[in-house]
């Protein structure tokens, strides 16, 4: 266990571990301290000096990115003369940043305007002519480039270099001509790469595909995960309900998890926030006509009592508490359940960061819950069933005709073309309109709880699964 020793910041004692940077240790107990170059992902850089702090006993400020814990470190972060230093280096930043905070993507979100503000340069004390660099580069993979914003953190240029190892970024140039650029010709071509417009602290970097979409302070925001695959990477969910329209989500960001994700996604499932705001099915029907919820409830009761040999059908995509529910519905129906869902699994997709083969999030609840996945048993209850009820599983999307002569009842939250032959089809919630648990392929148990103004038209599947449930 790394050795604790005490340190005063601000007049004021706390406990850090010896050896560690001086940053990390003034992050972690909330104490703010301004940083552009410095990421706990990336590490130590020391090149924009913006974290200078004054440590009694040196002569002159410190960064604190590069200056270890000591026991007995007396360290201030406030005072004239500190901020004074600190205030002078931003003033440099400053001299070649462009004025237009009105239309920066960033703007909201950036740094340097929180900086900028904090200082209270209100006054231009530098008159000289500003060096004019590229703007709206497309670099690809949906990053775009604005190089006279960049204040040269070289955060990219690192997680390219250390993170990703692919290398595409660069600075050319030199001295206050420098920019941040892919070498001429090229285009980014990591499957990571839109994590550098998270990693940018300001507007150089930002994402083509958000763009001009949407100001950050209209925005709610909650926790959930990631449904790409079986990682369950941590994600921020952005989405706004404006007057009269549906609550829509504009963007997936990522959230901090060291022990599922780290600090990044993958560009995938970033864009994945798509899925949950297109294509919707949003009604109830039996026999292809539109039915009231309190009709189709009835149509489903009357149909489970009629049929004897039923297939509950689940998928790796439902929470822990909606495969329960299932399970609960296979028990009074004497039904077989099954789990089987081989069209997730995708070899192509994995990799060594973060992505899996599986494509579904929450496959392990299979062997919590006790549900068979075996083909051999799925396909001999599917050969017997002459009822088969779906839940949220698309195999049969391409595979029609083993659903010959029988009685479908689908639930899901997408169009799909099992709606167009199934006797009931009923709208559900989506992935990020529910609350639920998962559980990702280290066996970490993850929980969502939704703030999406959920559509009424659709149907929480737990609770209509508790229903028919209380109602056999």
């Amino acid at each position: 266990m790394s050795e604790m020793v005490k340190i005063s910041i601000n007049d004021k004692e706390f406990e850090a571990q010896k050896g560690s940077l001086l940053i990390d240790a003034l992050l972690e107990e909330n104490i703010h301290i301004p940083h552009f170059c410095y990421h706990q992902a990336l590490g130590k850089d020391g090149n924009c000096r913006m974290c200078m702090v004054e440590i009694e006993g040196q002569k002159r400020p410190q960064i604190a990115c590069d200056t270890p814990v000591k026991e007995g470190m007396i360290v201030r972060t406030k005072g004239e003369k500190i901020e004074k230093v600190r205030k002078d280096i931003l003033e440099l930043q400053l001299v070649n940043h462009p004025l237009d905070c009105p239309t920066c993507d960033q703007a909201g979100e950036c740094k340097l305007q929180d900086y900028y503000m904090d200082s209270g340069f209100y006054v231009n004390r530098v008159n000289v002519q500003k060096n004019h660099a590229l703007k709206r580069v497309d670099l690809g993979r949906n990053v775009m480039l604005d190089q006279e914003r960049c204040v040269l953190c070289t955060r990219c240029v690192r997680f390219f270099k250390n993170v990703t190892k692919t290398n595409e970024l660069g600075v050319h140039s030199r001295a206050d001509h420098s920019v941040i650029g892919t070498f001429p010709g090229m285009e980014l071509q990591s499957e990571y790469a839109m994590n550098v417009v998270d990693l940018c602290p300001v507007g150089a970097l930002t994402s083509k595909d958000f763009r001009f979409k949407q100001r950050v302070w209209f925005m709610e925001t909650f926790e959930a995960i990631c449904s790409g695959c079986s990682k369950g990477c941590n994600i921020y969910v952005d989405h706004r309900k404006e007057k009269y329209e549906d609550d829509t989500i504009f963007r997936f960001r990522p959230k901090v998890n060291k022990a599922v994700n780290g600090h990044f996604i993958c560009d995938e499932g970033r864009l994945s926030y798509k899925k949950e705001n297109e294509n919707r099915f949003l009604t109830m029907q039996c026999n292809q006509e539109t039915e009231t919820l309190n009709n189709a409830k009835a149509s489903v009761i009357k149909t489970l009592k009629e049929e004897k040999n039923i297939l509950i059908v689940v998928s790796p995509m439902l929470s822990c508490e909606e495969l329960k529910a299932a399970q609960q519905l296979a028990v009074k129906t004497h039904a077989s359940i099954s789990g089987y869902a081989p069209h997730y699994f995708d070899e192509s997709f994995k990799d060594e960061l973060l992505r899996t083969h599986d494509k579904a999030p929450n496959r392990k609840a299979y062997e919590t819950i006790n549900i068979s996945e075996d083909e051999r048993q799925f396909n001999a209850n599917l050969a017997q069933a002459s009822l088969v009820i779906i839940l949220e599983n698309s195999y049969f999307e391409d595979k029609p005709t083993l659903l010959n002569g029988k009685k479908v009842i689908h639930l899901t939250s997408h169009n799909s073309a099992i709606n167009s032959f199934a006797n009931i089809a009923i709208g559900i919630s989506s992935f990020l309109e529910k609350n639920g648990t998962y559980i990702n392929c280290d066996g970490i148990q993850q929980e969502v709880i939704s703030k999406i103004n959920k559509d009424t038209r659709a149907v929480d599947l737990k609770e209509f699964l508790d229903t028919i449930n209380s109602m056999l």
